[in-house]
């Protein structure tokens, strides 16, 4: 009898934990409106894992990071805002007083245009909080044209936001930007 209690404890723990579990696909688009693929965003015990998973890059270094607004408006995507820095820290992984909780390690994209990475973002959740990725405000990935010195203020010396994607709980991007298309 204690077996069969604890085969229904164990099998009520694990329905739980599969409830808590929260994945957001993010599509990223370039400054013409070309989807790139898509950044997979899954809660984990110690922060969010993204995996990236994008071709029509140029080959090299990039830096990718989480900003602080939920608009991705091409081509320049200022509307993305700052970093997410709900800490108010100083920018980059190498900063002593740093790092923003939307900054990420540089990506390497192969000689095709291609990058797939695993990332951990150990400062945000996409549970509910002070650092959490799902804002009323909302939040974006972005892709900039060269790679983050982990330093510089306040973006690493980066270059330009060459690709974005909007996170939301809710809707898919590509739905909704087909629909998006469909209006104009």
């Amino acid at each position: 009898m204690k077996k069969f209690w604890s085969i229904i404890l164990i099998l009520l723990l694990t329905g739980c934990l599969e409830k808590n579990v929260t994945k957001i696909e993010v599509e990223i688009f370039n400054a013409v409106g070309d989807s790139l693929g898509n950044v997979t965003l899954t809660e984990q015990a110690s922060g969010v894992k993204a995996e990236v998973d994008l071709k029509g890059l140029s080959a090299g270094e990039h830096a990718i990071h989480i900003h602080d607004k939920g608009k991705c408006e091409a081509p320049e995507f200022k509307t993305a805002g700052n970093h997410f820095n709900p800490e108010d820290k100083e920018h980059g992984l190498l900063h002593p007083k740093g790092a923003h909780a939307g900054d990420l390690p540089n990506l390497i994209v192969e000689d095709d245009g291609s990058v797939k990475a695993e990332l951990m973002v150990p400062a945000v959740t996409l549970k509910d909080g002070k650092t959490s990725l799902l804002t009323k405000e909302g939040t974006t990935i972005v892709v900039d044209e060269e790679k983050d010195d982990g330093m510089t203020q306040p973006s690493g010396d980066s270059g330009n936001r060459i690709a974005c994607g909007e996170i939301s709980k809710d809707k898919n991007k590509a739905g909704q930007k087909a629909s998006q298309d469909e209006k104009e």
